[in-house]
């Protein structure tokens, strides 16, 4: 029943369609719903922050998954355990992964199990642009999801766009580089008539991941070796294919079906003189995702998304038996998935939405006793925006309803809650481009799958995750003159709050921990960004960037506790990155760097639990080439320039210096 209500919605788009008259004096290419205008400037514009990498900016920053370039982003915070194959999760100002919502192509991902999305599974090779919302985005008219969390990453994929009379574009790329990097890709775009367009885009990457590191054992004379992590192997497949119905101005609809399965060992960390690891961790994603989108007058617009997607996760440890004899765990995920929204422009600057999501979650596992929990959602969501040359303010309150069960019916409890938000942008001055921002948002997190149901850990009674947001900040952009063509800057300070804070504690051995409401965090923060673009020559522009973080994000749960008005475990005070890159007709250039201050690996801030602050640089240089009718081009990196020997998670080294080639061919 599931599948079959979901297929009539994935492709209810093509009836509805089918019998429309062709229009075949032009090519339609498929609007997203998002402000024309160039991103620095929504930008400044927005009521909330909003960070925006275009396809240009990610390739002058030379990285491979879409996590290296997150990092870049102002008041980010990547868990990374090292490697092309390693975990890594997005925590937005200390919030937490599990409170940061990914968004691929508009309609959210999601792990209901672990409530974490792995961004270091998606490439950019066919990444459009990344866009980081905190709190939410001033558009509106969008799913219910977008709504439910403390911040979105969204990932936008490329849409195909067709010079005159030419129907078919072609690219492939080869990345090669140190630890075995072998990386090709092919991305393939075809028009099909007038109003359709096919995209298949398909990726391989493989690598040893065995790369030196120094090993220290303390002491009174620190004492290092010089090793090599091991079982660090690591193998992907990405295959995407996307169908666009441009139909009209007014009609358009896009299909995507996207695979990706992995194969890695999992190196453990690296304690004392032991570094042996066995396990392994294989895993698979499907998933189809059908988007439509009907403007049935000027103040009528209407859209609708469906989603079915199948996670598999096999985790292997021949080293350790389970409490039911195995040594290998199986996890199967199904989501199904529908939305749907109306946008009413009332007036010229005023518009409202409504929009309202259904999903059932449900979970499976290779263990007799496993709960095998089902979720079923609906999320409702009103907004309103209004928007003239001084002032730009939206809202909008958010309806949850979540229902669960379990084969032996000692499920969680049903859930309600309405969660506001606010927002407003003002401009004071009518000759200068800047903006004064605030806004207020208040948001939960449901416990994850295995927070309540894990084998000996979960807790079914617990209450979701509690956050109140609150922001203000200045944003300012300024085109000058021929030679410093832009200027931007923005300054946010924020508080975060967060109740009901999960967390495991042991209880009657080490081994065996349980899952409990116990903590308060309170995070306050400042974020920065600027921007300036030079060009001295007309064939030569220069461009800066950079952004500056300071947190401080402190446990307030118990007075008399250990942690009490401590920084929390992994949170730096200080982080920045920055990015220099420079266009010439005969070559470009670019040079970028993360930094991350002291950190601590636990709730007590004692000099035995620090990690020491570290800086990532890397440079780039790439040349277009073309011959004849192929456009060429060659991109040489290197990747932590100095060769630092650093570590994000404890005892889960970095790697240091390695070189990267790119070579890439456009027909």
């Amino acid at each position: 029943m599931y599948l079959y209500v979901w297929a009539m919605l994935l492709f209810m788009p093509l009836v509805l369609c089918a019998q429309q008259r062709a229009d075949t004096t032009r090519t339609h290419q498929l609007p997203e719903i998002v402000i024309s205008e160039r991103y620095q400037t929504r930008e400044v514009m927005a009521t909330a922050p909003v960070q925006t990498f275009g396809k240009e900016k990610l390739s002058s920053l030379g990285v491979l998954q879409v996590s290296d370039a997150v990092k870049h982003f102002a008041g980010v915070t990547v868990k990374d355990y090292g490697g092309i194959g390693g975990l890594k999760t997005v925590s937005l100002r200390s919030l937490g992964a599990e409170h940061t919502a990914v968004s691929y192509d508009g309609v959210t991902l999601n792990d209901t199990q672990t409530g974490q999305v792995d961004i270091g599974r998606f490439s950019l090779d066919n990444v459009d642009k990344l866009t980081l919302s905190n709190g939410q985005s001033d558009q509106i008219f969008q799913s219910a999801r977008m709504f439910a969390s403390a911040g979105v990453l969204n990932i936008q994929t490329l849409t195909p766009q067709f010079e005159k009379e030419k129907r078919t574009n072609l690219s492939t790329s080869l990345k090669s580089g140190s630890w075995g990097l072998l990386n090709p890709s092919l991305l393939l775009e075809q028009q099909i008539g007038e109003k359709w367009a096919l995209a298949l885009n398909a990726e391989w990457m493989q690598a040893d991941g065995q790369y030196p590191y120094t090993m220290h054992y303390g002491g009174e004379k620190d004492s290092t070796s010089r090793e090599k992590r091991k079982n660090t192997e690591v193998r992907t497949l990405r295959a995407e294919a996307g169908l666009f119905g441009n139909f009209s101005d007014t009609q358009q609809w896009r299909l995507k079906v996207y695979y990706y399965q992995a194969s890695r060992g999992l190196p453990g960390a690296t304690t004392l003189y032991y570094d042996y690891a066995s396990q392994h961790l294989w895993d698979k994603n499907i998933f189809a995702q059908s988007q439509y989108k009907k403007e049935f007058s000027r103040k009528w617009v209407f859209q609708s998304s469906a989603k079915w997607s199948w996670n598999y996760q096999r985790y292997l440890d021949p080293d350790y038996k389970s409490s039911t004899g195995k040594t290998e765990n199986r996890y199967y995920q199904q989501e199904y998935y529908l939305s749907a929204a109306l946008l009413y422009r009332a007036l010229n600057n005023l518009s409202f939405a409504l929009s309202s999501d259904g999903s059932i979650q449900t979970l499976n596992a290779n263990q007799p006793s496993f709960a095998e929990p089902d979720r079923y959602s609906w999320l409702t969501a009103v907004a309103g925006k209004y928007v003239n040359e001084w002032i730009t303010a939206s809202a909008s309150l958010l309806a949850t309803v979540v229902n669960e069960r379990t084969k032996d019916d000692a499920n969680a409890a049903n859930y309600r809650r309405l969660t506001p938000y606010a927002s407003v942008s003002v401009k004071p001055f009518a000759t200068e481009e800047l903006r004064i921002r605030a806004f207020y948002k208040n948001i939960f997190r449901l416990p994850t799958f295995n927070d309540l149901y894990y084998n000996e850990v979960g807790n079914n009674t617990l209450s979701p995750e509690k956050i109140t947001q609150y922001n203000l900040g200045l944003a300012y952009a300024r085109e000058i003159n021929g030679f410093v063509p832009y200027v931007s800057l923005t300054v946010d300070a924020y508080c975060n709050k967060v109740e009901d804070k999960i967390m495991a504690i042991p209880t009657k051995n080490i081994f065996v921990w349980s899952m409990v409401n116990l903590g308060e965090v309170e995070i306050k923060g400042l974020d920065a960004t600027a921007t300036i673009t030079l060009q001295p020559w007309k064939d030569i522009r220069l461009s800066l960037s950079g952004n500056y973080t300071y947190q401080r994000a402190l446990d307030v749960t118990d007075p008399d506790g250990k942690t009490y008005n401590q920084q929390i475990a992994y949170t730096p005070r200080v982080s920045g990155s920055g990015q220099m890159s420079l266009e010439m007709p005969w070559i470009n250039l670019s040079y970028s760097f993360v930094h991350a201050g002291k950190r601590y690996v636990l709730g007590q801030n004692l000099p035995e639990n620090r990690l020491n602050s570290y800086t990532d640089h890397s440079i780039a240089a790439n040349r277009d080439f073309r011959i004849k009718k192929l456009k060429t081009n060659l991109r040489v990196e290197v990747l932590n320039l100095l060769d630092e020997n650093y570590e994000i998670v404890r005892n889960f080294p970095m790697p240091g210096r390695s070189v990267r080639a790119t070579f890439k061919v456009i027909y």
